[in-house]
């Protein structure tokens, strides 16, 4: 019996949700419209700062790319006793390598300054998908390579900086030095597709299911549900049951739409991405039930729910990398839930993350998902 009345109640709620025509453009038509705008059209972000890894031998003694097998670290030497002439030394990165910086001073364009770590091919992939970089310089035979995407202005842009400050001209350099990437997963729509997915998680829980308890209950629509034999606990496991099946159909929709055009593929295992999806879902569906549980004014939750969901949307890299931030606000950025969500979901998609690798984050936003859903039940009024 109890069984069948949340079954009853799931029916009734996903019933409710597909008879509005703006769920179908908002859920589904919308982000993919985002995606094919910003993959088609991106344009660049004013020049601040541009990450630059400066290859070696990995610690294994492998060499540092597939195509530049006869790189050695007396090759790389070239570009690091360049950078302790010509550049400022910074602080230690967290390898404990030296970090070196060039800045161009241009008062008509603006400042650009080039940061430098020294890293091996690996990190240096890691850093290049996550958006913290778009081109990796090596030495190869007593010449300087730069390893980019061709497809990707603004790593264009970067290289030919970097190589007038490298050639001490401002001259274009020759093309056999470039190294074109064809690694998957380190364009700009690759990097954007999880984001939107992790931002369109939020917006649906926070928006469908937050503002939509509150206009019930300012409609006094929940205080009739309450004269009806219904558990609270039912209800609102309804509300993120039916969310959560929503935000797959969406999802699904928005890959298969960028894998037809873009072809984005998934690099992880599939058993990491349920994890980190279903887990988002969680906890998004429980910060949403714990915001709502109470007011019945829709003023006033339209400004909970903006609370929640604009300064995540602003801070937790969904357009671009959150590395542009101050480097103090970066260990409380990565703590964010959309941005624990969205760095596993780009941890699958880009980075070959398999179950053990989101596991952490998973871990984090099912915990957070329990608490704010334990709470929200325990101060939930129906009108």
């Amino acid at each position: 019996m109890r069984h069948s009345q949340l079954f009853q109640l799931i029916s009734a709620h996903f019933k409710d949700i597909i008879r509005h025509p703006a769920v179908i453009f908002w859920g589904i038509v919308f982000p993919i419209l985002m995606s094919l705008g910003l993959g088609v059209a991106f344009t660049r972000k004013p020049d601040i700062v541009r990450q630059v890894a400066v290859t070696g031998l990995a610690h294994s003694g492998s060499p540092v790319s597939p195509a530049s097998a006869g790189s050695s670290i007396e090759d790389t030497r070239i570009i690091l006793d360049f950078l302790k002439n010509h550049a400022k030394k910074m602080e230690s990165g967290s390898s404990g390598k030296p970090v070196y910086s060039i800045t161009l001073k241009d008062e008509k364009l603006g400042d650009t300054t080039f940061v430098f770590r020294e890293t091996t091919w690996k990190q240096a992939m890691i850093l290049l998908k996550r958006g913290n970089l778009s081109v990796v310089m090596s030495g190869n035979s007593g010449r300087i390579e730069y390893h980019f995407d061709p497809l990707n202005p603004d790593a264009q842009f970067t290289y030919f900086k970097l190589a007038g400050i490298f050639k001490g001209q401002a001259a274009v350099p020759a093309i056999d030095d470039v190294r074109p990437l064809t690694v998957s997963g380190t364009r700009y729509i690759d990097f954007l597709v999880p984001g939107l997915m992790a931002m369109d998680i939020m917006m649906s829980c926070m928006w469908g299911m937050s503002y939509g308890m509150i206009d019930k209950r300012s409609k006094k629509l929940l205080r009739r549900m309450v004269a009806t034999p219904m558990k609270k606990s039912y209800f609102l496991l309804a509300l993120m049951t039916v969310r959560i099946v929503m935000n797959a159909i969406e999802a699904s929709l928005l890959f298969l739409f960028t894998w037809f055009v873009f072809h984005i593929t998934i690099q992880g295992s599939f058993p990491g991405l349920a994890a980190i999806f279903l887990s988002g879902n969680i906890a998004f569906g429980g910060i949403a039930i714990f915001v709502s549980s109470r007011t019945d004014n829709t003023e006033i939750g339209n400004g909970l729910v903006n609370a929640v969901v604009m300064p995540m949307m602003v801070l937790s890299g969904i357009f671009f990398s959150y590395h542009n931030f101050p480097e103090w606000s970066i260990p409380v950025i990565r703590k964010l839930p959309l941005t624990l969500l969205a760095d596993g979901l780009r941890g699958v998609f880009i980075e070959g993350a398999g179950l053990g690798g989101v596991l952490s984050a998973a871990g984090i936003l099912l915990a957070i998902g329990v608490a704010f859903f334990t709470a929200g039940l325990k101060i939930f009024k129906w009108h």
